[in-house]
């Protein structure tokens, strides 16, 4: 006897509302600074509508589809990078969009949900039995060419950000997939002599660090290393973040009273930087409440690839954790000096439709899995 899911999962639906209300406070206090809060408010409500219509739409998509479509998908998204290297429109040194003349398009933005759907049906394939170091070796090159090749074109845009989060979608699936131990523990030694290898380029061969990475994304590693030494230049974000949070203290001074926010010495406070909002106007605990919330956003998509009848479903709902879960991580270091600054926004809270959008087709897919599984009576648990 089977039970089926109701067609509405009300806990993800709670917790996306609570993200929703942080979104709204801290976007309302960080676009204070350019004169209108409730312009950008109202507009991410209207992205928050959009995004949660969308939702609801992809939930109600069988997510067993994509094994149809999987490959399909991948192709039109690598076409898309294709159009934006050749005919992209050009912002603030970057080539990322596509313009349909109502709308622009980031392409980078689709490509990461195309990218978690063609890896979980690959993986799928292979199932729930590990497999053997050498029969590992064929999945791994595959899956290591079907996520380089986006990213070069994505690299070049330039846009690291977008880049750092195809690597952590295929990583999320690499390490929890059948693939062998053996090869798992490989590729975990080689990404940390790659590490190892740009720390000891940057420490005693600085002249070669130079030439792997573009003039700006240097600027950020520099300002992010030594944020004292290049206060005024490449490292002013960062200190003028750590400043706002520090601040902030145990409660923080206040909602729109941040001095660091409201006076404009952080910049794009409203998207990439909202967590100083948070941090310097709510506090410790206003940013503890707001980590506690996305814990429970990803206990709450586990739960639900637990409760998957199909590995593809499994793969699917961590696939969208590797997604979110790293945005989040990024953003949120970046603006306490763990990471770079690599302009990611945090997710479901920085004003912004693009990755709001993503990260909300990722959920639906998650929604799609809950509503497809089913329950059953006096199983055994398998």
């Amino acid at each position: 006897m089977q039970q089926k899911n109701s067609r509405v999962d009300y806990q993800l639906l709670c917790i996306i509302l609570v993200l929703f209300i942080f979104s709204s406070f801290a976007v309302y206090s960080g676009s204070g600074q350019y004169g209108e809060p409730g312009y950008y408010v109202l507009r991410q409500f209207i992205w928050y509508c959009i995004g949660i219509a969308i939702m609801f739409g992809v939930a109600a998509f069988d997510y067993e589809l994509l094994e149809r479509l999987a490959l399909p998908f991948y192709l039109i998204g690598i076409f898309l990078l294709m159009l934006v290297h050749f005919f992209g429109i050009e912002k603030n040194g970057s080539q990322r969009w596509i313009s349909l003349g109502f709308i622009e398009l980031q392409p980078s933005e689709f490509m990461k949900i195309f990218l978690l759907v063609y890896l979980a049906v690959l993986l799928k394939k292979i199932g729930k039995d590990r497999i053997s170091f050498k029969k590992s070796i064929p999945v791994v090159i595959k899956i290591g060419m079907l996520t380089i090749v986006p990213i070069l074109f994505i690299y070049t845009q330039p846009d690291l950000g977008s880049s750092l989060i195809l690597i952590a979608i295929a990583l999320t699936l690499f390490f929890i997939s059948s693939i062998s131990r053996k090869m798992i523990a490989l590729c975990v030694a080689i990404m940390t002599s790659v590490i190892g290898t740009l720390v000891y380029l940057y420490t005693y061969k600085n002249d070669m660090f130079t030439q792997i990475f573009k003039p700006h994304q240097l600027g950020r590693i520099y300002g992010w290393l030594n944020p004292g030494e290049f206060s005024s230049g490449y490292g002013y974000q960062l200190k003028q973040s750590m400043l706002g949070i520090g601040s902030g203290q145990l409660t923080g001074v206040g909602f729109n009273q941040g001095i660091q926010v409201q006076t404009g010495k952080i910049p794009e406070a409203h998207t990439d930087f909202i967590f100083a909002v948070i941090g310097e106007e709510f506090g410790f605990l206003g940013a503890c409440l707001l980590i506690l919330t996305y814990f429970l956003l990803f206990y709450r998509i586990l739960k639900i690839a637990h409760q998957s009848n199909t590995l593809l479903g499994v793969y699917i709902c961590v696939g969208a954790i590797g997604l979110i879960a790293f945005q989040v991580f990024q953003n949120i270091a970046m603006t306490v000096g763990l990471m770079p600054i690599t302009g990611l926004a945090l997710p479901l809270v920085s004003y912004g439709g693009s990755a709001l959008i993503t990260n909300m087709i990722a959920l639906g897919f998650v929604c799609s899995v809950h509503m497809r599984s089913k329950k059953y009576m006096f199983s055994d648990g398998a």
